[in-house]
């Protein structure tokens, strides 16, 4: 169905993450919790201090966001129809399917039934994110715990480490995200893009709203008499006479993901026959990026930029902002490799490949009669597959050095992956089946992606553990024997709902 004309956005009904990020909150835990005794768990849901996407000056010291998973809402007494009513990956979640975690990657060492958590008897029903300022984390935590202890009991409570914007390897992180159209100026229609544009409708990350195909995505929608009494839910956009249980609601999907900061860095040591310069330049080519989070698309075409921030400073004074750009003037990989991290993660492409401007051009490249443009057609477009990354880092942080010298710390370092989307199939699956985990992204063959790969051979038996750089003057340059660098250790889909969903889940009639 087509979308209304454009209407406010209930900020104080969307959980804040999804707008804020909290970073200036750098400290973190994630508590993944089980029903204990599900009246008591209801209860407090129904009156949990959620924190809300509204701006409040001055911002609190803490903040508290609530997801839950299929098997969670089932332990609340959510009626069945209602669950079904959400997506079939959500509700046949992430670790107990053996064809999802095929597509995903999920093989050999990063197996769920391998996983800490996530697989199982061993599925979360409620994720707590509990963010603060600094000092305030631990107090906030035990009151968060003791509040819920009647109705959960703690399964797992996934620490964070405030490593100042750079992920374990050692490169800045953070620096590409959507940007959503919170005043909802896009057009609420299929209309084709022939650029690259950061900016996405709000669909694509919260439900209830149209997304970048104009629709909406499905979600559960009530009828408004199962929500009489307490007038809980909005009315749905696309069907006003429907509760809409969805809106304000996004999914989240979390992975714990071990990283082998010594095995990489040693790994590229190796090859680079101990020169610093040439390890670094491997390293960046296997991100897309440098440790200072300068692209190579611009990195490769000048002089060195001096990292400034979240942008970068030319030789000659000029600012380069580090996430605009697009892959348009390299199409070769001959600056950014094609098989690069970033590159893979957001391709930065439009819905058409690009070529001269004018009636004729778009005819030749929509009909697939320009081959070059053909040649360059193997992406599927970046604006139905963007996400919102929301991940914190654990652990304690390896300098390069430590890397270098020193064998493996027995504590674990990582990132606890999450992002946030509309819709689990069309973002995080895609991207991490088609995009990372996929052997053929633009034109390669036998690559996966040299940070996330499992390098695990084909069921022919082809290896997976090449890398490919491209050179103006010859063959490609070839990486080969890459080691597994990433091993997932956990995860799980969540829903996270609105605040007035969630008091909904929390106090409709339960199942008996």
């Amino acid at each position: 169905m087509s979308a209304p004309v454009a209407a406010s956005v209930e900020l104080g009904d969307i959980q804040g993450i999804v707008r804020f990020g909290y970073k200036r909150h750098t400290q973190a835990a994630f508590l993944l919790l089980r029903v204990r005794d599900r009246d008591a768990a209801r209860a407090w849901l129904a009156s949990a201090p959620v924190s809300s996407a509204a701006t409040i000056e001055p911002p609190p010291d803490t903040a508290m966001q609530v997801a839950l998973s299929s098997p969670g809402l089932v332990a609340l007494g959510v009626a069945d129809d209602i669950v079904q009513g959400f997506s079939s990956e959500f509700v046949s979640g992430l670790g107990n399917d053996a064809s999802r975690a095929r597509r995903l990657g999920d093989v050999g060492t990063n197996a769920p039934l391998h996983w800490q958590w996530g697989s199982g008897e061993r599925v979360p029903h409620v994720l707590l994110m509990l963010y603060a300022v600094p000092g305030r984390l631990a107090a906030f935590q035990r009151e968060v715990l003791a509040a819920c202890a009647a109705g959960f009991e703690l399964m797992a409570n996934l620490p964070s480490t405030d490593m100042h914007g750079i992920e374990p390897f050692g490169f800045v992180d953070g620096i590409s995200q959507p940007q959503l159209d919170w005043q909802r100026q896009r057009p609420a229609r299929d209309a084709e893009q022939t650029t690259y544009t950061n900016l996405g409708c709000l669909g694509e990350y919260l439900l209830g709203y149209p997304n970048e195909y104009g629709g909406y995505t499905d979600r559960p929608v009530l009828d408004p008499q199962r929500d009489a009494q307490a007038a809980l839910l909005p009315r749905a956009e696309d069907a006003p006479d429907q509760a809409d249980l969805g809106r304000n609601g996004s999914y989240l999907v979390m992975r714990q993901l071990r990283q082998d900061v010594h095995g990489f860095w040693q790994h590229l040591d190796r090859q680079a026959g101990g020169d610093p310069a040439l390890r670094e330049h491997l390293a960046a080519a296997l991100v897309g990026r440098t440790r200072k989070g300068e692209p190579l698309v611009h990195y490769g075409a000048a002089a060195p930029l001096v990292h400034n921030g979240s942008a970068a400073m030319a030789a000659g004074g000029a600012v380069v902002d580090l996430n605009d750009f697009d892959y348009a003037g390299d199409p070769r990989g001959l600056r950014c490799p094609l098989g690069a991290h970033v590159r893979r993660a957001n391709p930065r492409n439009a819905d058409l490949p690009p070529g001269e401007p004018g009636l004729w051009s778009w005819l030749k490249r929509t009909l697939g009669f320009d081959a070059d443009a053909l040649a360059h057609d193997r992406i599927a477009s970046t604006r139905f597959h963007r996400l919102l990354r929301r991940g914190r880092e654990y652990g304690a942080p390896v300098m390069l050095s430590q890397a270098l010298e020193a064998a493996p710390a027995a504590a674990e370092v990582g990132l606890h992956f999450i992002c946030l989307g509309a819709n689990i199939a069309r973002q995080f699956e895609f991207v991490q089946s088609a995009w990372m985990a996929g052997l053929h992204f633009d034109r390669l063959s036998g690559e996966s992606d040299p940070l996330l790969g499992t390098r695990e051979p084909t069921p022919e038996g082809r290896p997976t553990n090449e890398f490919s750089m491209p050179q103006a003057d010859g063959p490609d340059q070839c990486l080969a024997g890459l080691p597994q660098f990433v091993t997932v250790t956990g995860g799980a889909y969540f829903f996270l709902p609105g605040i007035c969903a969630l008091r909904y889940l929390a106090t409709a009639p339960p199942k008996e």
